[in-house]
Order: structure tokens, then sequence, then C-alpha cells
């Protein structure tokens, strides 16, 4: 009975749609994390009458014809790049992007990646790395001496050095940008890294030509709604007992059928 099957495909998407719910979850208080949502696309039909067959000597066509699907699949998890919540973090090196552009990250293996997460720090020779220790792009150094490290709406990084009266500007931080943000790569830790589909990135300083502005002392949440992901999942939970359902319903037809004399 081809209901088994097709109810099979319906339990395994929604496994999925949860798997993916779940992570949305998980991340909640991950910062510059961009919720996913899963979509889906019907499988290939079996086609046992045509619309239009003509039925008569006289052209009689059938309005509507007889078709069955055979399921569902899971087509594309994209991410929804919209701004999450910027909060006050009171620490200086920690900084958001209000509005478009990622921070650009330079990786072990020379590849650049691309974060929404500001949460930097400082390391042994003063260069500017995220927590996990890889050089921000481009590299900014502080120098030990530094005081009050201050960073304009527009990237550039002064700092105080010594015993000077007046800042000293050690750098120009920039930003990247990208025609499709959903064609980003998630390689883990809060980066993407660019693919064919998202375009090469666009580099500019923040604060011009559409790339948003830096936020010093403050933070990018999560873009994930907790009432939404409960209400998903609540959906997706029901969506998957009805297909079990149908599992069972058509189970019960067969039992029914070979036990008939």
């Amino acid at each position: 009975m081809q209901a088994l099957y097709i109810a099979s495909t319906g339990m395994a998407a929604q496994e999925q749609n949860v798997n993916v719910i779940s992570n949305n979850i998980a991340n909640m208080r991950t910062t510059g994390y961009k919720r996913q949502r899963a979509e889906f696309q019907d499988l290939l039909y079996q086609e046992y009458r045509r619309a239009g067959t003509t039925t008569s000597d006289s052209g009689t066509q059938v309005p509507v014809g007889i078709e069955v699907g055979s399921g569902v699949r899971i087509a594309a998890t994209p991410r929804v790049m919209s701004q999450g919540s910027v909060v006050a973090s009171d620490k200086e090196l920690d900084m958001a992007v209000q509005g478009e552009g990622y921070f650009m990250i330079t990786l072990p293996d020379g590849r650049t990646a691309y974060t929404r997460d500001g949460s930097f720090e400082r390391d042994a020779t003063g260069k500017l790395t995220t927590v996990d220790g890889y050089e921000v792009q481009p590299g900014i150094t502080i120098p030990n001496n530094a005081n009050s490290v201050t960073v304009s709406p527009d990237g550039i990084v002064s700092a105080v050095i010594g015993t000077a009266s007046t800042p000293t500007q050690l750098g120009q931080l920039q930003l990247a940008r990208f025609v499709n943000k959903g064609g980003l790569e998630s390689i883990g830790n809060n980066m993407f890294t660019e693919t064919a589909a998202s375009g090469s990135a666009q580099v500019g300083v923040p604060n011009a030509d559409g790339t948003g502005n830096i936020m010093q002392s403050y933070l990018e949440e999560a873009n994930v709604n907790a009432v939404t992901e409960i209400a998903d999942l609540i959906a997706a939970q029901r969506a998957y007992e009805m297909n079990a359902r149908v599992v069972t319903g058509a189970d019960e037809m067969l039992q029914t059928t070979s036990q008939m004399k």
C-alpha cells in the first residue's frame, strides 16, 4: 500500500524539522546566531489519468486528472538573517553590527570567515582576536600600555597610549556584505564562509554605502524567538503524529485484507 511509504516520508521530513527547531532553541543564547527554518517540497506524482484527455469521439475532455503524490522531502534549511537584539555588555572590546555587514576573521588555514559575533579579545601580542584566538581583519594591535580603547561607529579603533593626552588611531575595521546572505556556509563557532551561492564578499568601511555601523560595548543576540520555536515544535509534533497514524491505519487495512477468505 502506497500510503505506508508516503506517510514514512512525512515522518522523516518532520523528524528533520524537529532537529532544525531544536538547534534553534539550543542556540537561543548564542551571540550572533541566525535561526534556521525547514522548507519542504512534494515528491513526484503518479498519474493515472491526465487532465485534458479526450473521452469521446466528439472531443470531450476531462477537466481534471487523477494523480497521486509520493510524499514529501525537506528541500532546504535557510537561515533567517534578520537583525538580532543589540544589548549592552560593558566590555570595551565587544562590538555589534547595527545593520548590514560581517566582521572578517582569518582562520588557521588562511581562509577568511565571516561572523556577527563581536565578542573580541586581545592575545599575548595585543592583536584583536576572537575568543578562539583567530585574528580579526584587518589586523589591529593594541599596545600593552594602551588605555581607553574606543571604536567609532565607522570602525576606527583608537586608544590613549601611555601618558599621552590625546588618543592615537590604531586601525580601521572593515565589514563584508554579500548579495545573498542566505548562501553563506555555516562552519560552526559562529562563523560563515562564502560560497558560489552567496557571491564574493563586498568589503567596505562601516557606516558607508549601506554597510551597518559598529556599536562598541554591545553584542548582538540570537534572532530566535522562543514562542515561535515552541509553536513550530508543537506543529511538527502533530504532523509527525498524523503521519504515524496514517501508517497505523494503512497497516490495519492491509491486515484486514490479508485475513479475508
